[in-house]
């Protein structure tokens, strides 16, 4: 393993880290930052994961050596990454820039009807009375 293979997964990981610690924010513009750097970071790897550059992915003339050629499939699959991570950034953005227009901020707010299904949940599970009961009656289906 050379310098440059260990430098390379260095960054991809770095890329990976920071990415998915972008997506667990609440900011929705650190979201799509995060999604940003996770596709930068997918780009990356497949293009590492294509072995050394510079090499021809057909040569003419010659016999078929594998070991002269160059995999063309990793570099078709970035392309076709770079184009996906494009289209669903502009999408995020698009949202991300909806929910600010409409709330004023870009925070992902708590879903106050989940948050009451758990709490209604954690209360049948820990006191089984029949006050609770009709709770749990009407939260059961959605388990």
């Amino acid at each position: 393993m050379t310098s440059i293979d260990v430098t390379m997964a260095l960054v991809v990981g770095g890329l990976f880290a920071a990415g998915f610690h972008l997506m667990l924010q609440r900011s929705l513009m650190r979201i799509v930052l995060g999604f940003i750097l996770l596709g930068h970071g997918t780009n990356l790897l497949l293009l590492v994961a294509g072995g050394t550059p510079g090499r021809p992915p057909v040569l003419r003339g010659k016999g078929s050596d594998a070991e002269q050629m160059a995999d063309p499939l990793p570099q078709a699959m970035a392309l076709t990454a770079i184009v996906i991570t494009f289209g669903l950034t502009v999408f995020l953005v698009a949202l991300a820039y909806r929910s600010w227009r409409l709330s004023g901020h870009d925070e992902v707010r708590d879903d106050l009807e989940d948050r009451r299904i758990g709490t209604a949940r954690e209360r049948a599970r820990n006191d089984p009375s029949p006050e609770h009961g009709a709770d749990d009656a009407t939260t059961e289906g959605d388990r």
